[in-house]
């Protein structure tokens, strides 16, 4: 094995010189605007909307795994407006802090014990028919 040489070279200052060459070649980048809060706007926007198609996508690929693609399809355009928002201020509590996400998990923990412990039938029914009814909400 080759012996390691104690008087290495220090490179600490070669990271933060890369970084700062980096940060100047991106802020010669223009954006769509002149105005930064605007390119900040389309930026939210592009990433808000790529994050739906993405979900959406998820959604109906978990769901084709027991139901036939049409009616995948249903049960995810039939949210209500009150399930979308409950779900993305669960979400939001989540992601706000460790005692949220904490909390979250929990809530969830118990939900799933609660529906174990209902039996296989009963809570696979139960689930069956809110997502039919789901399904019937998307026209």
């Amino acid at each position: 094995m080759p012996r390691r040489s104690r008087d290495r070279v220090s490179n600490k200052g070669t990271v933060s010189k890369a970084l700062g060459g980096a940060r100047k070649a991106i802020a010669k980048v223009p954006g769509p605007s002149t105005n930064a809060a605007t390119n900040l706007l389309i930026a939210d926007i592009a990433m808000r909307a790529s994050s739906r198609l993405f979900r959406k996508t998820m959604e109906k690929g978990l769901l084709r795994l027991k139901f036939p693609a049409e009616q995948a399809h249903d049960i995810v355009e039939g949210k209500t407006m009150g399930h979308t928002l409950m779900t993305a201020a669960v979400a939001r509590i989540a992601t706000r802090s460790v005692p949220g996400a904490l909390a979250v998990a929990g809530v969830l923990f118990g939900k799933a014990v609660i529906d174990r412990s209902m039996g296989r039938r009963k809570s696979s029914r139960r689930g069956m028919r809110r997502l039919n009814k789901q399904a019937e909400n998307a026209d």
